[in-house]
C-alpha cells in the first residue's frame, strides 16, 4: 500500500475517499511503470458527446474545463480559477496544449491509467478539447462533482462518512 503522505503533507491527505475517490490510496505516478498494469479510461477520447454540456462548455471556452480538471487532478493546490487563467494565457500564444499534457500525465499517474491512445502530450496537442473532455469525464465518474472544486469534494465526502443515513424501522412504502 502507498503512504497517505504521498502528496506532500497536503492538508487533506489524512481524508480518506472510499471507493475510486479515495485519494490517500491514490498510488505515486510512477508506481503504472513499476507494476506493469495501467487501468483503462472510463470513456473514450472520442465520447466528448457523452457529456453535451462539457461538450460545448469545452469547444468554446477551454479554459473554464481545464481550470476544474487542473483544481481536481492538483488537489486544490491551485484553483480553478489560477488554471485557468494560466491556460487562458497560453491560448493566446496557440500552446495551452504543453500546459495541460502535464495534468494529463499527473492524472494518469494518480489513478494509473493507460497512456491512450498515445502519448499525453500528443494526444493535447491534436486533440485538445476531446482530451479535456475525456479527462473531465473521468474525474466525473470517479465520483467528483467538478463544479464545486477540491475543497467542496472533501467537505461533501466528509459529510457523506460522517452522517450515515437514518434508518427507520416500521415504515413501509
Amino acid at each position: 500500500m502507498y503512504s497517505s503522505t504521498y502528496d506532500g503533507g497536503a492538508k487533506y491527505a489524512t481524508h480518506g475517499f472510499p471507493g475510486p475517490m479515495n485519494i490517500s490510496s491514490c498510488p505515486p505516478p510512477h508506481a503504472a511503470a513499476t507494476r506493469g498494469t495501467a487501468a483503462r479510461w472510463s470513456t473514450g477520447l472520442c465520447h466528448c458527446c457523452d457529456d453535451p454540456a462539457n461538450c460545448l462548455i469545452t469547444a468554446f471556452c477551454p479554459c473554464v474545463t481545464f481550470g476544474q480538471i487542473g483544481e481536481i487532478v492538483s488537489r486544490g493546490s491551485v484553483s480553478c480559477a489560477a488554471s485557468g487563467f494560466v491556460y487562458a494565457v497560453l491560448a493566446l500564444t496557440g500552446l495551452p496544449c504543453l500546459y495541460s499534457c502535464f495534468y494529463r500525465s499527473r492524472m494518469r499517474g494518480q489513478y494509473v491509467l493507460e497512456e491512450a491512445p498515445v502519448a499525453d502530450c500528443l494526444v493535447h496537442f491534436c486533440c485538445e478539447p476531446c482530451s479535456l473532455c475525456q479527462e473531465y469525464r473521468e474525474l466525473k465518474n470517479r465520483g467528483f462533482d467538478m463544479g464545486i472544486g477540491w475543497e467542496a469534494n472533501v467537505d461533501r465526502q466528509q459529510r457523506g462518512m460522517a452522517n450515515a443515513p437514518t434508518v427507520i424501522v416500521g415504515m413501509d412504502r
